[in-house]
């Protein structure tokens, strides 16, 4: 087991400068560690604070000196390409809105820091216990953080049910819950974290049952 103090990783993904937004990170590594006790949460936010929640956890950690047990914090974000005005435009999308990942070694002093920092609501999982997700969940999604895929223009309709044919979530049923066809993309419901979760795909990605 080791336990290194590193600096913050920058964001992986950014806006379009010309937006005039700022660029976040979207996975912060507070300690470096392959501690095996360390584990990956689900917590749920509030929906648009999800990095404002990862700033003030990294600062939680800090002051409360617990960076040898929350260790890693990821927002899932996707770098996207959007049309308007007749041009494109990188933009930056949460994945899962509402909800970001934190790898953690759970105690009485590392969940109360997480449960309380402000903007979050809660952990996933039975009752008030947290439960883990798998590395290859965290893996799954990271890929699809990296996936950037084309526009392309299907007809769908909302409630349609549809299979997932491409990419990581390949072969996941669901629900069309809306439809961009400017950016050429649906939005489907799939069971992930044990609930219903909204994820957003490129038409190609999808197909109708």
């Amino acid at each position: 087991m080791s336990t290194k103090k590193i600096e913050p990783k920058e964001s992986e993904t950014t806006v379009d400068p010309k937006a005039g937004k700022k660029k976040f990170e979207n996975h912060l590594i507070i300690t470096k560690s392959d501690d095996p006790r360390a584990k990956w949460y689900v917590v749920h936010t509030y929906s648009g604070h999800e990095a404002k929640v990862m700033a003030n956890l990294k600062q939680r950690v800090e002051t409360m000196k617990l960076a040898d047990r929350i260790l890693e914090v990821l927002v899932p974000t996707q770098e996207q390409i959007q049309i308007r005005s007749g041009k494109k435009h990188n933009v930056t999308e949460k994945i899962f809105p509402g909800y970001i990942l934190v790898r953690m070694i759970v105690d009485d002093a590392s969940w109360l820091a997480v449960r309380t920092t402000q903007g979050v609501t809660g952990f996933v999982g039975v009752g008030n216990k947290p439960t883990p997700i798998s590395d290859d969940e965290v893996k799954t999604i990271q890929k699809f953080m990296s996936l950037e895929a084309p526009k392309y223009q299907s007809k769908f309709s909302v409630g349609e049910a549809v299979k997932i044919v491409d990419g990581p979530f390949a072969d996941f049923l669901g629900s069309i819950d809306s439809i961009d066809e400017e950016k050429g993309k649906v939005r489907v419901l799939v069971s992930i974290f044990g609930r219903e979760t909204p994820v957003e795909l490129d038409f190609l990605q999808v197909k109708k049952l």
